[in-house]
Parts: structure tokens; C-alpha cells; sequence
């Protein structure tokens, strides 16, 4: 049965979050607070916070830098994955990745539609994996990363989820016990 082994060992994760918007500063971010209040609230490591506008090479550049350092496991981003002309963070960051993780996109999905619906179809949400570091792109509203963080990546980013979590893909933790 899949859950948390209360037994096991929990071990925080580096996360970094990533807001991409033309209007959100930090006074209105209210999904990028989202989630790194959750991310501190499930006793994880806030590993930077910023907001870029939605441009490629603005992500690209935010992107690549956490992605070189050791000192970030995972990276969330919030916005630019709807279909209006400034949605890039897709294109910005899908040539990024040596890896596309197909199920978090799944996932998302599924609960998605208990939330909002077939609504849930104008969403390009996905994940993957740049060099070690994985990489989770959400919609930018607050409802669509509560829903993220509550029903998925909570789970996921939990070192004692059975029967596995990512934790125990992040170089630094992998090995026996993890």
C-alpha cells in the first residue's frame, strides 16, 4: 500500500522556485508563496526564489543556473504553462532536459480533473530532469500549485513515501537506506 513509512528517515530536499510572469513581483506572487511555504511547511530547504519575466532566455538563464548548483536538488516552477502568446516556459524548458519524467504530467492531470474539471486540458504541465536535477513546471495559479504540491509532489518529495520517491534519485541522497 502506498504511503509514508513513518519509520524511515525523512531527508530534506534543496528546492528552488521559479515564478514566470509579466505582472507577479513578490508582493503578488501568491503561487510562488504557495509553494515555498509548503516546501518549508513539509521541512524541505527553500534554495532560492525568483521571478523571471515569461521570456525564454530569462528562464533558460534562471534555469541553467540552479541547475549548476550542487546546491539545488529540484526546481518548481509556477507559470507559462497555458496557450496564451507569452506561455513559453515549455519551450524554454523542455530543451533543457536530457530526461522527460511522461508521469508527473499524468498525474497532474488526474487531479487536475478533480479540481477544475476538463479545464485541466489548457495545462502544459510537466517535469524532467536536467543533468541531476529535476525539474517540475505547474500552472500559475495558486489553486493549480496547491493542487500540485498537496496531492502530488508532497508525496513525491518525500524521502519516507513507499514504495519510492525522488528522493532517492537525487545524487546526493541515493544509496542504501534512501
Amino acid at each position: 500500500m502506498p504511503g509514508i513509512d513513518e519509520s524511515l528517515t525523512f531527508h530534506p530536499l534543496n528546492i528552488a522556485v521559479l515564478t514566470v510572469s509579466d505582472t507577479r513581483t513578490h508582493q503578488t506572487d501568491t503561487s510562488g508563496a504557495l509553494l515555498a511555504e509548503r516546501l518549508i511547511g513539509a521541512g524541505h530547504h527553500l534554495a532560492g526564489r525568483k521571478i523571471v519575466t515569461d521570456d525564454i532566455e530569462a528562464i533558460q538563464g534562471q534555469m541553467q543556473a540552479w541547475i549548476a548548483d550542487p546546491g539545488v536538488d529540484i526546481i518548481l516552477s509556477t507559470g507559462g504553462t497555458g496557450f496564451t502568446v507569452r506561455d513559453v516556459t515549455p519551450e524554454a524548458v523542455l530543451p533543457l532536459l536530457r530526461r522527460v519524467m511522461d508521469g508527473f504530467s499524468i498525474v497532474f492531470h488526474q487531479v487536475s480533473m478533480g479540481t477544475i474539471g476538463v479545464s485541466t486540458l489548457q495545462s502544459r504541465a510537466f517535469a524532467g530532469q536536467a543533468e541531476s536535477t529535476f525539474i517540475f513546471c505547474v500552472p500559475g495559479s495558486t489553486g493549480a500549485c496547491r493542487d500540485a504540491w498537496d496531492l502530488v509532489l508532497g508525496f513525491e518529495f518525500d524521502s519516507r513515501y513507499r514504495p519510492c520517491s525522488i528522493a532517492g534519485q537525487v545524487p546526493r541522497l541515493a544509496g542504501p537506506g534512501v
